[in-house]
Order: structure tokens, then sequence, then C-alpha cells
């Protein structure tokens, strides 16, 4: 049978045939295309960027661990006696997913070695994350008797390790306490601000004194080290890569000497108060004693709990830097301000004389001068209504001849009421009050009886003992005071080089008449010499100068706060002054010891005697007591 094909279906056929054709070149070009994409895809992953997928997956299968830098040193101002230093201690850390199913018998294992509850680790490790492979540093502070018995029960205790991690350590741990200050960990608001400057969640950081306010010198520069895990964060290396050693923290070396500080603390004794030694030609701060003190040591330890809150709970506030953060009436030291301004102001002449009767009447009340009691100081000139601290005197040229104004300005002169500029992260400003703030504060008019209690500084005035230090500073210097501070030298822990002095800064100057400054500091010797304290500041030693101080306090009965604030020699080099400044609060019984206490250090100092030498080469055996430094 023959099959007639006509030309329709040939045409058809072809049709049909070509646009086959065509479906399969446009497949064909697609995937050209495609695999072109690919080529180019992979070439640029490969060879373009390579490197940096190469880098991004060695990160992915990294674990980096910090290696924290051992903390700088700390040291009294002739650099050879440690103040502070660290000693060999260890934190524990835990990875709970190295322990999988076992986790909870890991962790009470852990807990009983470690004297601590499983209650505290899970604490540590929320429950959701007990399965991962992060490191949770468990305790710090660890002993070496605590790690050998981990050590010796470790393969009972999968993902548990421990690490060297430096303990502070304070070797003068009595009234240099408020002044070295103390360490802590890292809280979660500390760790914000600090983030970006290289602190983690395991830093130890300051939290007060010169460890906080020199934190980022001593921290030095944490160091860095990684393993190689597996997706699920599993160790592939047991030797890790350090790809950065740590840095140690800078040696700080300070400007106490240990030696005043001991007499100084000997001196003020357990008596409430504050005691500052300071070199008025360069602002060294010699010794700095504030009673009652704790031991910094006890923030290094957690079993310090129970002591650390009796020191809270004291009344007596030990955690409180009286020298510089608490302040106080200047009382009669206030007097040298207002002898200044009376020289300078020349409203009244210092040798026309004032009669005092013992008292006098005034807005329809009594005031009393200190000496009713037993007489009267009759007529005095200025020189010696100061030796004699006449209250009637000072009442009277404060009303009458100077006024509120004059002497706040005065005062704001010799840095009352101003920053101390002490390199620690907190003091008070104290407060000068003038007519303006009362009539804002009170809505009262300042009165002329204000004006009178101001004038022997009482009233609203208040100074830190730091501030009346820097007051006898401007008299020693003739017109400056230098800035207060701590810090001397910055030193490399490794060669002891040193890479920074700090250099004397004057803070406040008063331009005034040469020969007032000097006139002043006749009349302060002339206080010792011949004045109401004459017994108690006798020294064959040094010629002291200075001014005493008996602030009324309300609240205590018969009490007041007792101050005295000198210098010496008198007639020596003033680079070789010392200002001495002893405040003892009317808490204590009243003993009048600021003066006393005070020429106890000024013998000691410049006798190069101790405490106890002091005191018996003064005679003071019958009146000092025995107190000492607690050991």
């Amino acid at each position: 049978m023959v099959k007639v094909i006509h030309a329709t279906d040939l045409q058809n056929q072809a049709g049909s045939t070509g646009k086959k054709n065509e479906k399969i070149l446009l497949l064909s070009i697609i995937v050209v295309v495609t695999f072109i994409l690919y080529l180019v895809v992979l070439f640029k992953m490969q060879v373009v960027e390579g490197d940096g997928y190469r880098i991004q997956s060695t990160l992915v299968a990294q674990r980096t661990k910090i290696l924290p830098a051992q903390r700088g040193e700390i040291y009294d101002r002739k650099a050879d006696y440690p103040i502070v230093n660290n000693i060999d201690s260890f934190a524990v850390d835990f990875i709970p997913g190295e322990a999988g199913s076992k986790y909870d018998s890991v962790a009470s294992r852990l807990a009983q070695y470690l004297g601590m509850s499983k209650f505290d680790i899970d604490n540590k490790i929320p429950a959701s994350e007990r399965k991962q492979y992060a490191t949770y540093e468990i305790k710090s502070s660890v002993s070496f008797d605590e790690i050998n018995n981990i050590a010796e029960n470790i393969t009972d205790l999968p993902g548990v390790s421990w690490r060297s991690k430096p303990l502070r350590n304070y070797i003068e741990n009595t009234s240099l306490s408020h002044v070295i200050g103390y360490v802590g960990d890292i809280t979660k608001d500390e760790l914000k601000v600090l983030y970006n400057k290289g602190y983690t969640s395991t830093s130890i950081v300051g939290k007060t004194g010169i460890e906080s306010q020199y934190d980022e010198l001593l921290q030095g520069k944490t160091g860095i080290e990684y393993r190689t895990v597996d997706v699920k964060g599993r160790n592939l290396s047991s030797t890790p890569v350090t790809k950065q050693p740590p840095e140690l923290g800078k040696n700080l070396v300070l400007t106490i000497d240990t030696g005043i500080q001991h007499l100084a603390e000997d001196a003020l004794g357990e008596r409430i108060g504050a005691a500052v030694v300071l070199k008025p030609s360069t602002g060294e701060v010699l010794a700095m004693v504030s009673y009652p003190y704790f031991d910094a040591n006890l923030f290094s330890t957690r079993q310090s709990a129970a002591e650390l809150q009796k020191l809270k709970e004291n009344p007596n506030k030990p955690f409180i830097n009286r020298a510089v953060n608490a302040a106080y009436p200047p009382a009669s030291t206030f007097k040298v301000i207002m002898s200044t301004a009376l020289l300078t102001e020349k409203t009244f002449p210092a040798d026309q004389k004032i009669e005092c009767t013992g008292i006098m009447d005034y807005g329809g009340r009594p005031w009393r001068c200190h000496i009713y009691k037993k007489g009267t100081h009759g007529f005095l000139d200025l020189k010696n209504a100061l030796a004699q601290s006449c209250n009637i005197y000072f009442w009277t040229i404060g009303r009458d001849y100077l006024g509120v104004d004059r002497i706040s300005e005065y005062a704001n002169n010799f840095g009352y009421g101003l920053p101390l500029g002490i390199d620690l992260p907190t003091s008070t400003d104290g407060f000068v009050p003038t007519a303006q703030w009362k009539e804002r504060r009170y809505h009262q008019k300042w009165m002329d009886g204000d004006t009178m209690n101001m004038s022997i500084g009482q009233s609203d005035t208040l100074v830190t003992p730091l501030h009346v230090a820097d007051m006898m500073s401007m008299i020693v210097n003739e017109g400056v005071i230098y800035k207060p501070h701590l810090l001397k030298e910055i030193r490399d822990p490794v060669t002891n080089e040193i890479i920074q002095s700090i250099e004397p800064e004057p803070m406040y100057t008063m331009d005034i008449d040469e020969n007032i400054w000097k006139e002043m500091k006749t009349n302060l010797r002339y206080m010792v010499t011949d004045g109401s304290a004459t017994y108690p500041l006798a020294n064959k030693v040094v010629q002291i100068a200075g001014k005493t101080g008996t602030a009324e306090v309300s609240g205590y009965d018969e009490s007041w706060h007792s101050w005295f604030v000198g210098y010496g020699p008198f007639d020596g080099d003033p680079e070789d002054a010392v200002v001495v400044v002893v405040l003892v609060e009317a808490a204590n019984t009243w003993e009048w010891w600021a003066p006393y206490a005070s020429n106890i250090i000024f013998q000691g100092i410049f006798a190069n005697q101790t405490y106890d030498e002091a005191v018996k080469a003064l005679h003071f055996t019958n009146i000092a007591k025995p107190v000492g430094r607690q050991e």
C-alpha cells in the first residue's frame, strides 16, 4: 500500500522540527549562560574574595579567650616599698556542654569543692544555655588547696578547668585603705561604659581610691588566645594558640611616705577624724589618714561577706575618707583668713586694739568669748587676738570692718568652697555662704549676726581637712596653692624606667603684698610661742607656726571638733616645709588632742622618730593614749 504524503504535511513537519531546534538552542544558551555565571561567581568567591571567606571560616571555627593582664603594683614615694602587689590565685571555669547529661552531678561536685552551693552555679549558667560550649567563670580567688581537690577528681568533672588569676594584695591594709581603695568584679553598668576600652565581663576594676582613679594605667592590656572547634563548639586542638600576649599594667609610685603615714596614723590613734601631711612647695601628699579605716583585703575574698556587712553597718562610717569627703566648720582656723583679709584691705589698723571683756551684747543676746568663764583677754591688737583666738576681736572686725562679701571672697581665694583637685575619684568642695545664698535658700536677709558667726569659722562654712592644709600652703608659698596630688611617678613594670613624673601645678593664686605674707607667718609663729597652745606645741627640734580651732557642734554635750593646722620649719627653706592638719571629731571624748597629735607628727618627721620615740621626747607619755596601729 502506497502512502501519499502531501506537500502540506511536509511543511507542517518542517515547521515542528524548526520549533524544537529553537527550543533546544534557547535551552542550550540558558545552560551555557548559567554555567558561565556559576564560573564567575565561583571565581569571585574563591579567587577575588577567597581570603575574606577563609578568614570568616577560620573565625567560625575558632573560640577566642581573653588572657587578663597582671595589674600594676603600687609603691610609696621611695619606690622600694610596695604597698600593693599581686599574689597567686586561681579562677575556676565550667563549660556545661562538655558535661552534657551529667551537668547536675558535675555542678554539685564542683560546688562542694569550691565551698559554695549548686544554686550559685545554676545562677551563673541559665538553664537554656547548659548544653552550650560557652565558658563560664564559676569562682575567682580560689585557693591552691581547692584547685588541688578539683585536680584530683578532674575525671569526674568534665568541662571544668582552672586558670591563674592573681589576687590583689594590700600590704598596707590600715589607714591607707582610703587612699589606695580596692578592686572588684566589673559590673554590667561599668562594662557598658568601659567595653570600648578593652574591658571584658571578667575584668577586675578599681572601685575606689587610686585603684579607681588610675585604673586604666594599672589594668595593662589583655591578651588573646584561640582554639579550633567543631560545629558544636567542641575543642579540636589540645594546645591553644596565643595571638596576642597580655601586657603588664603600669607600676605607680605615690607621694605617700609610709613612715610619715604610720606616724600620723599612730598620732591620731583610734579617734574619729583625719590627719593630712602636705608638702606645700609641690602639692605632694605625704600622709593622709582617716579613722576609722578598713582592711581592703576583705574585698578580695568572698568569705569576708560577714565582715564587710559589719563595716557597712558601722555607725562611724569607716568607708568615708574624712580627709577629703567629709566637711566640717573650720572654727578658729578661719581666723587666718580673716587676719589676711584685714591686713590686705586695711579697713582697720592691725596695731589698733579692741577690748575683750569676755562677753558682748548684740542683737538682744550675749555673745561669749571662749575666755568668759576664766576672765577676759583685755585690749588686743591683731597679732595677740590671733594668738589668743579672741572671738570678740574677730566678731568686731568681721561685722564692722570687713563684711560678708569680703570675707566670702577671701575664703574663696584660699580655695574654700572650691574643688580640691586631688587625684581621687571623689572629694567635696565644702561650702562658703554668701548673703545671696541665704536669700535664695531661706528667703531671709543676711544679718550682722551671720557675719559674726562666719568670722570665727562657725555658721554654714564647711571645709575638709585638705582644704585647711591648702589654706596654710597659701601662706607658706606666699600666694599660691599647688594642686594636691597622690601620684608621683608612672613606671614601666619590666624595666622600672620612669615613664612620667608629675610636676607641681599651681591651682589657686593670690596676688597681695609679700610683706603681708611675712607678717602672717610671724603672727602664726607667735600663736605657738605666746598663744593659747604653747604647751602642746612646744618643740625643740622644729619651729612650728600655726593655728588651733575648736568648733562647736550641735548634738554633742560639752564636746567640740578639735583642729590644728600648722607648718614647719618656720625659719627654714620653704622647699623643706611641711604642712600638718589634724581634725578630731566631736564624736570622741573631748581632750583637745589635735595640737598634741600635730606636734607628735612634726617631731617624728624632723627628728626621724617613731610615734613612741616622739611621744617620749615631747614628754607626752602621760596624756598619749597607747592605741597604735591596728595590725
